[in-house]
């Protein structure tokens, strides 16, 4: 029993701040909001699928003969289809080129672009670049780490590549344990700056390149482990918890 003293406690419904509730155009633009949020990533998603087909159909559909078309003998197109012809043939060249006939061409043919002064430089730099991106032994951008750059106090993200081959490894300064990092620009991360760093000067971090890239694009506005679909679950709870605590009234919530 309390003191006759201490002054009585509040109603439970003076304890709660009363809102005004949302008027009409409130409503209407968050229904908007919602509704955009949920949509708008799937509509992107499906027009860059979307896109990506048509490009490769329209690319590699003229390459077949028309006998060999679907939409030769159906009344309209079927999307995909060059996709899947362009599937198969790069199986089957990747195939023929893993026997003994298909290496000796494949070499045969970067001798004669290594005597071409100008297509040579272009066709190394690519083909180093895919072969890298895709092969199963590729190591590059594995990992994410924080550089002090541009100014003291000041972090960075960069991608760890290799360290260094041996001879620009000579020209480094001796007892350095030497990597090299890319470190991209914001918003487009396919800019920015390549240099050697000693790996004392780096800090690792325990996440994905995927995340990493998100972050860079946003511009800091998707932060790594930050899970949408947790929060709004959260919120959820929030709210019905709320409107338990609502329906129960004061004299339950006193039990």
């Amino acid at each position: 029993m309390n003191d006759k003293n201490e002054p009585a406690a509040p109603p439970h419904d003076l304890l709660e701040v009363d809102l005004p509730p949302p008027g009409f155009s409130q409503r209407l633009r968050n229904y908007f909001l919602t509704g955009l949020v949920v949509t708008g990533p799937l509509a992107v998603t499906a027009w860059l699928i979307w896109s990506f087909v048509t490009w490769v159909d329209d690319l590699v559909r003229p390459l077949v003969p028309a006998l060999y078309r679907p939409e030769t003998y159906l009344p309209w197109k079927i999307p995909g289809s060059g996709l899947v012809i362009a599937f198969f043939a790069l199986t089957m060249l990747g195939f023929l080129t893993a026997n003994l006939v298909g290496r000796t061409l494949v070499q045969l043919g970067d001798n004669l672009i290594d005597r071409m002064p100008i297509v040579r430089p272009i066709y190394k730099t690519v083909k180093q670049v895919f072969t890298m991106l895709f092969s199963k032994s590729g190591t590059s951008f594995r990992k994410v780490g924080l550089v002090e750059f541009p100014a003291p106090g000041m972090w960075s993200l960069v991608f760890i590549s290799q360290p260094p081959s041996a001879e620009i490894a000579a020209r480094l300064p001796d007892g350095e344990d030497q990597v090299s990092v890319f470190l991209p620009c914001t918003p487009n991360p396919t800019t920015g700056f390549f240099f050697y760093l000693p790996r004392r000067n780096i800090i690792e971090l325990e996440i994905p390149v995927e995340q990493a890239a998100t972050l860079l694009v946003s511009a800091g506005m998707i932060q790594p482990g930050a899970n949408g679909e947790k929060k709004l679950a959260a919120l959820a709870a929030a709210a019905r918890n709320a409107q338990a605590a609502r329906e129960r009234g004061p004299g339950e919530d006193a039990k």
